[in-house]
């Protein structure tokens, strides 16, 4: 017989262990199946997915032809030595290096994000010679060694010391504004003259590499002000420095380009990537690189290999992935589809005094709740600590109640849905949105 639903729950609380949790105060839905931009318990509730699990089930759950290349692949063969070649492997980089903006060189592929980035870190160091590496304060870059550190997340502090080298800078947020700053303009001038004073206090010498988000993720989806990826460009260029793109979460149509960075105008040296690549029907990461950094490993070796790097069988479903997004229009699809969340969430912020700002790119897009909108108090600190988390845990069950699943994070409420989603399903769902945030209301005190 199948088990209950909680006979599932009991069944992996007793044996798993779960990621960023205390393990007795964990209580899963347990999940059942999924198709679409739907997912189901096992009781038979039906629940939006609202943000693609973890901003990665970009073309939502069952997708045919994503399955019918995993299928068929399994078939063929199903794990070869990353050492010999062959054709999902080859088409796959072959595809990535056509999508990438700039003169891109060769690929890198990884199991995920994480990794990703911790072998992004490696090729700057043995590329230029140099040991440090910097990123923002508000970041997430994944939670191995390297790349926790790398993170100004504070899910790093259980990584430290972690790896030396590493240096955080502010980057821009023009609504809590670390510099003071009125508006976008004023935000943008003031963090880029921050961090040339950054890397003047570190020794540009010493530097072998900048890492950014190609659109900020689970650290509040922090748009960037104009002007200011393209002066971060001129700055590493100024010094020598590699600029190396973080993919993983807002690549892969999520923005309505292939890549976050694409708004921009600008190329980067590296750019890592995983989550849509294969809209996380297996696990798969990458990192590709320039052509003058591929040039450095002819006559250099390349010191990273991993057992599972270039799996035929995830190879084969991000192959299919990027066939779909030609086939199907998938980046027109995110595009038609931007401005009607851009009203959606304008409207949330018109009706609930709870919401300070709401943000937004294509199909990713945030709420910031706030307790009192004059002073910018948000509904739940940074980094909270559990009796801190009221408001966000109420929230979160509003939600799940009427029948939506998201990421609610501290503050946060994300908008991040399969980008096969309808209008029709979008507006249901802030329907939805709509009705839970009047729990958040209730802690409003201005």
């Amino acid at each position: 017989m199948p088990l209950t639903h909680d006979e599932l729950v009991q069944l992996n609380c007793d044996n798993v262990l779960f990621a960023w949790s205390k393990q007795g105060a964990v209580n899963p839905v347990a999940l059942d199946r999924a198709q679409g931009v739907h997912i189901w318990d096992a009781n038979g509730k039906r629940y939006f997915d609202f943000s693609s699990q973890l901003m990665c089930s970009n073309l939502g759950h069952g997708h045919p032809r994503v399955v019918a290349a995993i299928q068929e692949q399994v078939g063929k063969f199903q794990f070869f030595h990353p050492g010999y070649a062959h054709e999902p492997k080859g088409r796959l980089a072959e595809e990535l290096l056509s999508i990438t903006p700039g003169d891109m060189g060769k690929v890198f592929f990884t199991l995920g994000g994480a990794e990703a980035n911790e072998n992004a870190i490696k090729i700057s160091r043995m590329a230029t010679g140099r040991h440090k590496v910097l990123s923002r304060y508000r970041s997430y870059h994944g939670a191995t060694a390297g790349a926790a550190t790398l993170s100004g997340d504070p899910r790093r502090f259980a990584a430290e010391p972690g790896i030396p080298g590493v240096v955080h800078f502010y980057g821009p947020y023009t609504y809590r504004s670390p510099f003071g700053a009125s508006n976008d303009a004023e935000e943008c001038e003031r963090a880029l003259h921050h961090l040339e004073q950054t890397i003047q206090f570190e020794g540009p010498e010493t530097i072998a590499a900048l890492f950014l988000e190609g659109t900020s993720g689970s650290s509040g989806l922090l748009l960037y002000p104009e002007g200011y990826m393209r002066g971060v460009r001129t700055i590493c260029d100024r010094h020598g420095i590699l600029l190396v793109i973080d993919e993983v979460m807002s690549g892969f149509g999520r923005t309505g380009e292939w890549f976050g960075y694409s708004h921009f105008d600008i190329d980067a040296d590296i750019v890592t990537m995983a989550k849509g690549l294969t809209s996380a029907y297996l696990p798969l990461g990458a990192v590709v690189i320039s052509e003058k950094l591929a040039s450095h490993f002819d006559d250099n070796a390349l010191v990273c290999g991993l057992t599972y790097s270039g799996h035929p069988v995830s190879c084969a479903a991000g192959l299919a992935v990027i066939e779909t997004f030609h086939e199907e229009g998938i980046l027109e699809r995110v595009r038609a589809l931007a401005p009607v969340q851009d009203r959606l969430l304008a409207e949330m912020k018109e009706r609930h005094p709870s919401v300070g700002d709401v943000r937004n790119v294509g199909l990713f897009g945030v709420i910031e709740c706030v307790r009192n909108r004059l002073t910018r108090e948000p509904m739940t600190p940074w980094n909270a600590k559990p009796d801190q988390m009221e408001a966000t845990l109420k929230l979160t069950s509003a939600l799940r109640e009427r029948g939506l699943m998201t990421f609610v994070r501290w503050s946060w409420l994300f908008c991040v849905p399969p980008l096969v989603i309808t209008k029709a399903e979008l507006e249901e769902a802030y329907g939805i949105i709509d009705e839970a945030l009047s729990v958040a209301d209730e802690y409003v005190t201005e």
